[in-house]
C-alpha cells in the first residue's frame, strides 16, 4: 500500500501544485515558459473578481449605508414618480403644486430602518426640503427681476451653483437640468410670468398710480410754498364767499375786493409729505404721480354740534335722522373686487421711446436715487443724463421730477417754476411717448395753479385738449380751468360736450350742476348734482357738491336735502350735518351760540354796546347822505326782499375810503385786532328792508364767530336762526353765533332793520395761526 501510494505520487495525477503551476505557465518538469496570449484575458477576469468581492464585502459589512442615500435622492422625487426630472424642479420652485400619490409602505425599508433612525431621516429630509425651496424661490426672483438683456448670465451661473451646491452636499450622482432647459421648461409653463418685455413693460407695470392722476379730480385752490401755512386741515382759498359757498368758482379762488399777484395770499398749507423712502426693486424706474399732492376741500371736523331747542313754536326747518336710508353712490356698493378689476383694465403707460431704451439702466440709476429721497443727487444725475442725451424724453422728465421734489423740500416757488418750464420741454422732443406727454402736461397745469397762475394752467390744459381730443378727462379738467379764472361760460361749453360724448360722466355732471345752480337755475342743476353724486366716480365725492345739492333741494322745499347733508357728514365733508363749512380748522370747539365770556371778547362786546348809538348814528348819516354805499347782498342768498351791506373791513384790511364816513366807529374798533385782524371776516354794516327772507346757509369757515350788534329793530317780525334755535335782536344788545352752523333769516317787519356785523377770530385759535391762516 505505501509503495502504491508513493507511486501514485511519484508517476500518477498530477498534484494541486503541479496543476495551478502548469495552469501558470509552468512545465510538468517546473521549468516555467514564456507568457501566452491568454494571460491578458485572465487578469482581466481576475479584478473584475474582485470588483465583485469588494462590492459584496461593502454590503455585507455595511461600509456605506445605501438606503440613507436613496433616502436623500427621494426628497428631490416631488411629484412621486420616482425619479428626478424637470417636473420636480418645477415643484420645488413654486411653479407647479406639489401632488404625490398615497403609496403602500414597503415591508422590507421598514425593516431596514429602524424607527427611531427613520424619524431622523423624515425631519432630516424635510430640513433639506425646506432649505431646498427656499435657496432656488431666491434664484427665482431674481431671474425674474433682472433687467432684460442683463443679468442672465447671472441667473444662469446662480442657479448652476445652486445645483452644484445640492449636488454636493447631498452625495448625489444624478445630472442636474441645465438652465436652459429650466428656462425653456418655466418660459412654457409660465409665459406671462416670465416674458422677455420691452424694457419699458417693467416702468409700465409699476406706473398705475400715474394713469390714476390722469383721472379728473375736483379744482384745487391756488398755493405758494413761501406762505407757511400748518395748521389748516382742510384747503382754504383766497376768497370765499361771505355767508357760503354760493357762487362761481372764481368767487373761490379770486379776490372780489383787490387784485393781488399771482402768488400773494395765495398759500393753503403745507403738502401732505410725500412718501420717499418706500422700498422698491433694483434696477427700476419706478414712477410716482405726483397729482396725490393735490388738496381736498374736505373738511374732517369730529365734534359734535351742541343743540338747543328752539324758543319760539314756529320751527322752518326741522332736520330728520336720515342716517339709515339708503342714499349711496355706486362708490359705496362697489365691492373691492370690483375696484381690483377696475384696476387691472387700466392701460399701462408707456414712458420710454426706442432710445430712452437703450439707456434704461442709467435712468433706472437716477431714478432709483429720486425714489430714495436722494433728491439733489437724483436732480444732478438726471442733469448729466439731459447734458449727455438731449434728445432724452425720458431723462428731462426725471429732471422736472425732480427739481418738482426739491422744491418742494426747499418750499420754493423759483425752483417749482423750474420745474414746470422742464415738464413743458418735455413735450417739445421729437418721439414722446404720448403717455409721457400726457403726465408731463398734467403735471405742468397742476403745478401752475398750485401757484396760482390760473391762465397759464389753462393754456397747458388747452393743449392737452388739443393733442389727445378724445379723452374726456382732459375736457373735464380744461372746464375746471375755465371755472378757476371765472369763466364759466366756455365751461359749461366744455361740459356740455363732455356729456354729448359721455353721457354718463359722472364728474362732468356735478360740474355742470354746479354751473346751473350759480346761473340760478335750482330745478335744472338738482338731477345733474344728484347723478354725478351717485355715480361715484372719481372727483364727484366732493363736500362743494353735497353743499349745492342740499342747498337746492333745500331752496325746492325739498327735506331730502338732509338726506345729503347727513351723507356728506359720514363721509367727513362737513362737521355735522348743521355745520356745513368747508375751510376749518380741527378741534375748534363747536356750538351754534356763544357768549361774551364763553368767547373772552368781553371788553370788545362791551364797547360795542356802551357806544352802540355811536355806531347807529354814524351808520344812519351814510344811509341818508351816501346811501350808494351800502351795496347789494350779491351772493345769491335770498330767496326775496332787499338786503345791502356797507363794508369796513375785509379779510383782516381796512376800507380807508369807507372809513372816512363812519371814523368814529372805526377808531373804536381799531383797539381790537381780533375783529379788525380777523382775515377771515368782515366788520360792517347791514340793513335789511321788510319782506326779506334768506335762504338757509352756512358760511365758510368754523375759523370766525359772528357779532350782530342791534341798531334799528322793529319790535316784531325779525327773526334769525342758526342751528335748531331762534333768537331775535334787541337795539343796545349783542347776539353771537357760529355762522358755520346752517342759519337763516326773515323780515317781515313793517320797517327796516340795522344791525353791525363784527366778525372775530374763533377764541380757541393760537396767535401763529391767527398770523398764517389765509385769507377769506
Amino acid at each position: 500500500m505505501a509503495s502504491r501510494k508513493s507511486s501514485r505520487g511519484a508517476g500518477g495525477s498530477p498534484s494541486p501544485g503541479s496543476k495551478r503551476e502548469t495552469k501558470h505557465g509552468g512545465s510538468k518538469n517546473g521549468k516555467k515558459e514564456g507568457l501566452s496570449g491568454s494571460s491578458f484575458f485572465t487578469w482581466f477576469m481576475v479584478i473584475a473578481l474582485l470588483g465583485v468581492w469588494t462590492s459584496v464585502a461593502v454590503v455585507w459589512f455595511e461600509l456605506v449605508d445605501y438606503e440613507e442615500v436613496l433616502g436623500k435622492l427621494g426628497i428631490y422625487d416631488a411629484d412621486g414618480d420616482g425619479d428626478f426630472d424637470v417636473e420636480d424642479a418645477k415643484v420645488l420652485l413654486g411653479l407647479k403644486e406639489r401632488s404625490v400619490p398615497a403609496q403602500p409602505t414597503s415591508p422590507d425599508s421598514e425593516e431596514t430602518i429602524q424607527p427611531a433612525d427613520k424619524s431622523h431621516v423624515e425631519s432630516e429630509h424635510k430640513n433639506a426640503d425646506v432649505e431646498l425651496e427656499e435657496e432656488i424661490q431666491s434664484v427665482l426672483h431674481e431671474a425674474l427681476h433682472s433687467q432684460p438683456g442683463e443679468g442672465h448670465e447671472d441667473v444662469d451661473e446662480s442657479i448652476n451653483d445652486q445645483w452644484q451646491e445640492k449636488e454636493e452636499v447631498h452625495g448625489e450622482t444624478f445630472e442636474a437640468p441645465t438652465t436652459d432647459d429650466l428656462l425653456r421648461e418655466l418660459e412654457n409653463e409660465i409665459p406671462e410670468a416670465y416674458e422677455t418685455p420691452d424694457s419699458d413693460q417693467k416702468d409700465a407695470d409699476l406706473l398705475t398710480d400715474d394713469l390714476g392722476a390722469m383721472e379728473s379730480e375736483p379744482y384745487e385752490a391756488p398755493v405758494s410754498y413761501e406762505y407757511d401755512m400748518d395748521v389748516e386741515k382742510t384747503v382754504s382759498d383766497p376768497e370765499a364767499p361771505e355767508d357760503g359757498v354760493h357762487g362761481d368758482y372764481n368767487e373761490d379762488h379770486e379776490p372780489k375786493h383787490e387784485k393781488q399777484t399771482e402768488t400773494e395770499d395765495t398759500a393753503v398749507e403745507d403738502l401732505p409729505e410725500e412718501v420717499v423712502n418706500e422700498p422698491t426693486e433694483p434696477d427700476e424706474i419706478i414712477e410716482d404721480f405726483d397729482i396725490d399732492k393735490e388738496l381736498s376741500v374736505e373738511s374732517k371736523h369730529t365734534e359734535d354740534v351742541v343743540a338747543n331747542e328752539p324758543e319760539e313754536s314756529e320751527m322752518p326747518v326741522q332736520a330728520e335722522d336720515y342716517s339709515n336710508d339708503d342714499l349711496v353712490g355706486k362708490s359705496e356698493k362697489e365691492t373691492e373686487q370690483d375696484k381690483t378689476e377696475k384696476a387691472k383694465k387700466k392701460k399701462k403707460p408707456k414712458l420710454l421711446n426706442k432710445f430712452d431704451k437703450t439707456i434704461k439702466a442709467e435712468l433706472d440709476a437716477a431714478e432709483k436715487l429720486r425714489k430714495k429721497g436722494k433728491v439733489e443727487e437724483a436732480l444732478r444725475a438726471f442733469e448729466e443724463l439731459v447734458n449727455q442725451y438731449p434728445q432724452s424724453p425720458r431723462a428731462r422728465y426725471g429732471k422736472a421730477q425732480s427739481e418738482d421734489d426739491l422744491a418742494e423740500k426747499m418750499r420754493s416757488n423759483e425752483m417749482l417754476q423750474k420745474a414746470i418750464n422742464t415738464y413743458d420741454e418735455v413735450v417739445s422732443l421729437p418721439n414722446v411717448p404720448s403717455d409721457l406727454i400726457k403726465m408731463s402736461l398734467k403735471r405742468e397745469a397742476d403745478r401752475q395753479q398750485f401757484l396760482g397762475r390760473m391762465r397759464g394752467s389753462l393754456v397747458t390744459l388747452q393743449k392737452l385738449v388739443q393733442l389727445f381730443p378724445s379723452d374726456t378727462s382732459f375736457k373735464n379738467d380744461l372746464g375746471v380751468g375755465y371755472l378757476l379764472i371765472g369763466d364759466n361760460s366756455n365751461a359749461k361749453k366744455v361740459y356740455e360736450e363732455v356729456l354729448s360724448l359721455a353721457p354718463n360722466d359722472g364728474f362732468a355732471k356735478v360740474h355742470y350742476g354746479f354751473i346751473l345752480k350759480a346761473e340760478n337755475k335750482i330745478a335744472e342743476s338738482i338731477p345733474y348734482l344728484k347723478e354725478g353724486l351717485e355715480s361715484g366716480d372719481p372727483g364727484t365725492d366732493d363736500g362743494r357738491f353735497y353743499f349745492h345739492l342740499g342747498d337746492a333741494l333745500q331752496r325746492m322745499g325739498d327735506k331730502e336735502a338732509y338726506k345729503w347733508y347727513e351723507l356728506g357728514y359720514q363721509r367727513g365733508h362737513f362737521a355735522s350735518v348743521w355745520q356745513r363749512s368747508l375751510y376749518n380748522v380741527k378741534g375748534l370747539k363747536a356750538q351754534p351760540w356763544w357768549t361774551a365770556r364763553e368767547t373772552g371778547y368781553t371788553e370788545l362786546v362791551k364797547s360795542l354796546e356802551k357806544n352802540w348809538k355811536l355806531i347807529r348814528d354814524e351808520g344812519l348819516a351814510v344811509m341818508d347822505k351816501k346811501r350808494s354805499l351800502f351795496l347789494p347782498e350779491d351772493e345769491n342768498l335770498r330767496e326775496k326782499g332787499d338786503w345791502s351791506q356797507f363794508t369796513l373791513w375785509q379779510q383782516g384790511r381796512k376800507n380807508e375810503n369807507a372809513c372816512k364816513s363812519v371814523p368814529k366807529t372805526c377808531a373804536l374798533l381799531e383797539r381790537f385786532p381780533e375783529a379788525t385782524g380777523c382775515r377771515r371776516g368782515q366788520i360792517k354794516y347791514s340793513i335789511m328792508h321788510p319782506g326779506t327772507h334768506v335762504w338757509p346757509h352756512t358760511g365758510p369757515t368754523n375759523c370766525r364767530l359772528r357779532m350782530h350788534l342791534g341798531l334799528v329793530i322793529p319790535k316784531e317780525g325779525c327773526r334769525i336762526r342758526c342751528a335748531q334755535e331762534n333768537r331775535t335782536w334787541e337795539e343796545g344788545k349783542v347776539l353771537i353765533f357760529d355762522d358755520s352752523f346752517e342759519h337763516e333769516v326773515w323780515q317781515d317787519a313793517e320797517n327796516y332793520r340795522l344791525i353791525f356785523i363784527v366778525d372775530v377770530w374763533h377764541p380757541e385759535l393760537t396767535a401763529q395761526q391767527r398770523r398764517t391762516l389765509p385769507a377769506i
